[in-house]
């Protein structure tokens, strides 16, 4: 399985920006996908995270009200919609698939991952 997360980019404080996270190499859907972030010196962070079927949702407190996960199992992608972005939200924001079948937000239950795209919010 490849995971491609591509969208990161520069933005101003209270802008908004559009993670898409590709999956490869699997037929099926039956997984999870999540979203965490790591900034400069951090700790890897959970951000979102979507069941297989898309009808149940997770996020971390941080960002409760201003990101929106969704996935769109005929192209095998999930989104993260990031509105009201903040300074704080600068990272390089990685998604991961999950083979279990409820949502995780232990990093150490995620399978796969992807390259990372990076956010930088300006203030």
């Amino acid at each position: 399985v490849q995971l491609q997360a591509s969208g990161g980019g520069l933005v101003q404080a209270g802008g908004s920006l559009r993670l898409s996270c590709a999956a490869s190499g699997r037929t099926s859907s039956s997984y999870n996908i999540g979203w965490f972030r790591q900034a400069p010196g951090k700790e890897r962070e959970f951000v979102a995270a979507v069941s297989r079927g898309g009808g149940n949702t997770y996020y971390a407190d941080s960002v409760k009200g201003r990101f929106t996960i969704s996935r769109d199992n005929a192209k095998k992608t999930v989104y993260l919609q990031m509105n009201s972005l903040k300074p704080e939200d600068t990272a390089v924001y990685f998604c991961a698939l999950d083979l279990t079948s409820v949502i995780k937000t232990d990093r150490r239950y995620y399978n796969y991952w992807g390259q990372g795209t990076l956010v930088t919010v300006s203030s």
